[in-house]
């Protein structure tokens, strides 16, 4: 099965959040450095970090940022 771009963006973040690399309370860098990073647009950024909150992985904080909360199930 295909995978979206959004989908493999949230599979690498929850990665390194499991791996320890992104600690709980870690932030994790902004969109605009994410999508120059992952080489694709804000909005598919925005999709990704849309995923892992909804997964309770990160919390986004107006004018702050996004920030590990929880670790993937195992």
């Amino acid at each position: 099965m295909a995978e979206y771009e959004w989908q493999r963006i949230a599979r690498e973040i929850e990665q390194e959040i499991a791996a320890g690399r992104i600690p709980r309370g870690g932030a994790l860098p902004g969109i605009v450095r994410m999508a120059e990073q992952y080489g694709v647009a804000d909005r598919t950024v925005r999709r990704a970090l849309q995923d892992l909150r909804e997964r309770g992985l990160i919390e986004t904080l107006p004018h702050k940022g996004s920030f590990v909360v929880g670790l993937p199930e195992a």
